[in-house]
């Protein structure tokens, strides 16, 4: 297909000069999705683009520039007990998406960003969703870490952080709000995309699509609603930053794993926080609020205060502490190295199987540089006892791990336990250091355990 580089921003909205949100994070082929928009501008254009590789252009325009009347729109309601921002915006885009029966090659599953453009002023910013196609059985169903993307969303004033929250954080946080432009300047250009342009989630998506994998495409929010999706599948790819996850999400991919699904966890820190998903404050639709009561959980969770033990299991604390005491590594192979700063530096390889490294001239002490960081995970007790150290990197003291295990199902778990072996694959924004991230060994070795 014919790609572009028109979906870039040559203008970001910096202060809210034109921004949106859409209605969920995903959408089935063949069904709609509502797109929020809000300016003071007399009126704006929108332009709708997938993102991939397309010959390095990045994208392909899928729906021309359509022309709308500027709207601002009413002020958030606020929920002075969690800090819950939430928008109640009106007059959304109807965005209807064909089915697969009515277009069989347009629309396909995959990431979208919906350029906004103030008129006559020209600011831009991006609204962004995710096409699914639940009917298609593709080889490798890949995530988007939509809860992580907004417990860091500081949009209204408040995140799941202190850091992007000046008057205190958040315990719930909306769906129903855009991504906040970072105040970094080097970033602005993502405005309204979350960290899906500035992290490692469309680095994933370039390269999967330029190496011509069957691959369609999902969010975390879809795999707590229906988990049945992922054994339509052979594989379940989480990439980027997965670290914000649902009781359900984490029971549908064990179970898939223990039905034969194999699972690729591209990143770090996943699975790191258990969260509950419930219904919008404003319209009552559900999973479009994120609760997460973190360190305080002992004090304010309810589900802890409310004197019914059986439902001490959701508490939304980390996984691997009390009352939950699911250690992530049970499932991932590896888990986050608490206490270890931010790391940027090269993963080292250990004892990889021979098929992993195939292809390749590695061997045990060859250096990856670049690519360990910024968060990693570590071997742990609670790793599968099966579970063989691919690479182990020094971090300190410590040693971080990328590792792999057999389930008894069959199911291979990989886990690269570092989040910058993405950017071996594709460099996309990734910072230029000493040496160049993107590493020919690094894409063997992936090409080697996704066949």
């Amino acid at each position: 297909k014919t790609g572009t580089i028109a979906w870039t921003l040559t203008n970001p909205a910096r202060h809210h000069e034109i921004e949106g949100y859409a209605s969920s994070a995903s959408v089935n082929r063949g069904e709609s999705i509502r797109l929020y928009v809000h300016t003071e501008a007399p009126s704006y254009h929108v332009t709708v683009y997938r993102m991939g590789w397309y010959n390095g252009l990045g994208a392909r325009e899928m729906l021309p520039a359509q022309k709308r009347a500027g709207q601002r729109q009413p002020a958030p309601y606020r929920d002075p007990a969690t800090r819950l921002v939430e928008c109640r915006w009106e007059n959304p885009i109807i965005l209807a998406i064909p089915s697969q029966e009515q277009s069989a090659t347009e629309w396909t599953s995959g990431y979208y960003l919906a350029k906004l453009t103030a008129e006559p002023t020209g600011e831009e910013s991006y609204i962004l969703f995710v096409v699914r196609d639940d009917q298609r059985p593709s080889t490798y169903l890949a995530q988007s870490s939509v809860t992580t993307f907004q417990a860091y969303n500081n949009w209204g004033g408040a995140s799941f952080y202190d850091y992007n929250s000046p008057q205190g954080r958040a315990v719930a946080v909306a769906f129903n709000r855009p991504y906040a432009v970072s105040p970094d300047p080097d970033s602005a250009d993502a405005a309204g995309a979350g960290p899906f342009l500035r992290g490692w989630e469309y680095n994933m998506v370039r390269w999967l699509e330029r190496s011509g994998y069957d691959v369609s495409y999902t969010t975390n929010v879809d795999v707590h609603e229906r988990g049945e999706v992922l054994q339509s599948h052979r594989a379940f790819l989480s990439v980027g930053h997965d670290e914000y996850w649902t009781w359900d999400m984490r029971r549908h991919v064990e179970e898939a794993r223990d039905h034969g699904i194999h699972l690729g966890f591209f990143s770090a820190n996943t699975c790191y926080w258990q969260v509950r998903l419930e219904p919008s404050r404003h319209t009552g639709e559900r999973d479009r609020t994120l609760v997460a009561y973190k360190e305080r959980a002992p004090w304010h969770d309810p589900v802890l205060l409310d004197r019914d033990p059986t439902n001490d299991y959701l508490a939304t604390t980390k996984w691997r502490s009390a009352p939950v005491n699911q250690p992530e590594a049970a499932l991932v192979g590896g888990m986050y190295l608490e206490g270890s700063p931010m790391v940027d530096g090269d993963l080292v390889i250990e004892s990889p199987p021979n098929w992993v490294v195939q292809g390749t001239t590695l061997e045990r002490g060859a250096h990856l540089p670049g690519l360990l960081g910024y968060e990693v995970d570590g071997f742990d007790e609670t790793s599968p006892a099966n579970t063989v150290v691919v690479a182990r990197s020094p971090v300190g003291s410590r040693y971080a791990a990328s590792t792999i295990y057999t389930a008894p199902s069959g199911a291979m778990v990989f886990n690269a336990g570092s989040m910058q072996w993405i950017w071996g694959l594709d460099d996309f924004h990734a910072p230029f250091t000493k040496h160049p991230r993107v590493n020919l060994a690094i894409q063997h070795m992936t090409q080697n355990i996704l066949d």
